[in-house]
């Protein structure tokens, strides 16, 4: 009995039962909206003395900016990557501290100025149509104008002039670092230390390579005689001159009769820097004799001049044209008729 009286209680005060749970609910339309919370002031509000500190701290965090800017320059020039893993290391580490510092600087500045100084007052908005009329433009061009009163940009030259300098410095290491990325890319992708008399030789030995050491459906990944031996720009003559070297039936290549003479007894040489990305073209199917670049799947036939028969690679890979000197050793006729690497360079 006491279990139904409470039961048409809180029907009476508006409460349904709820079957599933047994329990008194309201339903959503007897809700009311809380609202706002009670707007709390700020001591920067009532402090003249806390907001001229909060100025200070504003402007201190974007001066951190232009100093990161300035140390990522520095990093970049003081630690210039050579052959020594350890320096790409320091580059990466100095180079980076000083770019996180620049975008820290003004991240945290620009989020500290928002909360400490910048108008707090919660609002509640109705939403309208996107185009409003020139009444509604003018508008907003007026409430922009009160934004920049209220947030004291204009008023506030401490802040507004460190910013300044803030967004004028960040994006500087961003721009060194990629302007040094291709100055030279052009004419450099045209040359690769091939050339006609060079044996070919075994990666990363050095090793000279005989014909005769290829076997049917063997692969060889190969490197020009003597670059084993470089200690200066060994890394980027070697992503420029890397080969694949791979021995088929002569009757299973297909090839044209400009280039008959550019492989030897079934024994064919290929760059290993696919065409679409500069990706190592390293996966060789014995049975389609296809080609294979683990990382965007482009697919090369290396019956028919490592046409392209899958992927995004533009072109065919470019043919290293080899012979075999007096002692059976395989040489280069000379070096890559064409440029090696992504296609997009040549643009």
């Amino acid at each position: 009995m006491a279990g139904k009286d409470l039961e048409k209680g809180s029907e009476a005060e508006g409460f349904e039962h709820d079957f599933e749970s047994g329990l008194a609910v309201l339903p959503p339309d007897k809700i009311k909206d809380p609202g706002l919370e009670p707007h709390r002031v700020r001591m920067t509000d009532k402090s003249p003395a806390k907001a001229k500190n909060a100025e200070r701290q504003v402007a201190a965090l974007f001066l951190a900016s232009v100093v990161g800017s300035f140390f990522a320059l520095w990093a970049y020039v003081a630690f210039p990557i050579t052959e020594d893993l350890a320096t790409v290391r320091a580059n990466n580490l100095f180079l980076g501290l000083g770019m996180t510092l620049s975008l820290l600087g003004i991240g945290i500045g620009a989020v500290h100025w928002a909360k400490t100084l910048m108008p707090d007052f919660e609002v509640t908005e109705a939403r309208h149509q996107t185009r409003g009329s020139e009444e509604v433009r003018a508008k907003a061009v007026e409430i922009v104008k009160l934004a920049d009163s209220e947030s004291g940009f204009s008023r506030r030259k401490l802040i507004r002039r460190t910013l300044y300098g803030a967004l004028a410095l960040f994006p500087l290491p961003a721009l060194i670092v990629f302007g040094d990325l291709g100055p030279q890319v052009g004419n450099s992708l045209r040359q690769t230390m091939w050339k006609a008399g060079t044996r070919l030789t075994k990666d990363p030995t050095g090793v000279p390579i005989k014909a005769s050491d290829v076997t049917l459906g063997s692969v060889f990944h190969v490197i020009p005689e003597g670059l084993s031996e470089m200690h200066e720009h060994k890394l980027e003559e070697k992503a420029k001159a890397a080969v694949l070297l791979v021995r088929l039936n002569q009757e299973s290549l297909n090839e044209a009769e400009d280039r008959k003479g550019w492989s030897y007894d079934g024994i064919v040489a290929y760059s290993k820097i696919c065409t679409h990305v500069g990706c190592p073209v390293a996966l060789y199917e014995q049975h389609t004799h296809h080609l294979l670049c683990p990382c965007h799947q482009s697919t090369f036939d290396v019956t028919e001049h490592c046409r392209v028969v899958f992927g995004p690679a533009s072109r065919p890979l470019p043919q290293l044209p080899i012979a075999v000197d007096a002692e059976g050793y395989l040489i280069a006729q000379s070096d890559f008729l064409e440029p090696v690497g992504p296609s997009f360079w040549e643009r």
